[in-house]
This record gives structure tokens, sequence and C-alpha cells, in this order.
């Protein structure tokens, strides 16, 4: 026994109920996935990504890591923004933080937690550059929300940096860079109004010219 037999059971009931519903879902999704979405988001199991904004499978390309960063140097991300971009071409990156991150919270303090510490380094990053704002907020719980709404916009900048998105750009390919944060008390999004569309939005400091060019 494994143990996960309720699993099992819970995904028998679903799939009968997909295809009593929808008699042509599976086999239409078998064939194809075309979402014009990708979104980047926490591994906390308290955000799920499709359910949040009501889409079914196929519909939306999902990365998560802890604490949605976007770091060049991550190949995983990178290789899944590449697919999602130059390959399903979607129209929209949303980078989706959560108040009451772990993460964060995490990174806000000087505990050692293993090699998680090199990971949270990129949060901490954030708060040095916005410790003039952060630690103007006295209450803890709000400080931690604002730093998860600002590491959001950082994340946002880091797609915008990248070739991958900036190359699309140059193709005119339509492409637009989001950043919103789910709120857990109330299954509720808030949009950041951070959202970039080409590369005249971001700092010049970061434009990437094609080979040659």
């Amino acid at each position: 026994m494994s143990g996960l037999e309720h699993l099992i059971e819970n995904n028998r009931r679903w799939s009968e109920r997909i295809s009593r519903d929808r008699p042509s879902f599976f086999p239409t999704l078998a064939e194809q996935q075309n979402p014009d979405y990708l979104w980047i988001g926490c591994s906390d199991s308290r955000v799920p990504a499709n359910e949040i904004v009501d889409l079914l499978p196929g519909e939306l390309f999902v990365h998560r890591n802890i604490a949605n960063v976007v770091v060049h140097s991550d190949m995983n991300a990178m290789s899944v923004l590449q697919f999602a971009v130059e390959v399903l071409q979607v129209r929209h990156v949303i980078v989706t933080g959560h108040y009451g991150c772990g993460g964060v919270r995490a990174a806000m303090g000087h505990r050692q937690l293993g090699l998680i510490d090199n990971w949270l380094r990129h949060i901490k990053d954030v708060y040095r550059v916005h410790a003039d704002d952060l630690d103007g907020i006295d209450d803890e719980h709000r400080r931690a929300d604002r730093l998860c709404e600002l590491n959001v916009v950082e994340q946002v900048r880091n797609v915008c940096h990248t070739t991958i998105v900036q190359n699309a750009w140059a193709r005119g390919q339509p492409l637009a860079v989001h950043g919103w944060v789910y709120g857990l008390s109330d299954g509720r999004v808030k949009d950041l109004d951070v959202s970039v569309d080409g590369r005249r939005n971001i700092d010049r400091l970061y434009h990437m010219n094609a080979t040659g060019e």
C-alpha cells in the first residue's frame, strides 16, 4: 500500500467528471497546449495557479519556485521562459507573489536554514535596495507584505532584462510582463500596476541588442 490511494481515487473521480461534462476535453488536450499565459509563482501549496485565475489545464503554463524569484543564472527558469515565449508564444508573463510568503519572511531573518540560504539571498538583495522604504514600516507583518510586493516588482524587471523577452519584443512579438500579489486571506489578486510591454519601458542599462547589432 502506497498510502496515496485516496489521491488516485480523487484523480479517477476528477477524470470521470471532466470526461462526462466535456467529452472532447482530454482528446483535445492530448493533441496540443496553446496557453496565452506564463505564470511565475511561488511553490507554496496554498497558491494553486490555475484555480486562482479559474483556468483549465492547458490554459496556463506554470513555473514555480520558492518566493517566485527569477534569476538569470537559473537554467530551469530561463528554459521555461524561453519555451513559453519562443515556442508557445504566450502573450503575457505574470509574476505572482503572495502575502504571508514563508520565503520572504525567512529572508528578513538571520537564521541559517541550509542550502536555501543561497536562494533567499536574492530576496535579501531586494530588501537592501529598498531598505529605506522597508525600515520605515514599524509593523513586522506590514513590512513583510511590502517586501512581497517589492520582490514581485524586482522579478518583473528581471524577466524584462532577459534576452529572451527583449528578442521577442525586437521581433515585434506581442508580449507583456505583469506583477501581481495574491492574498491568502481573501483569495484576491492585486495588480501592482508594473506591466511592461516593450524595451522602451526598462532602464537603458539593461537594453540588449542581438549579436552583430
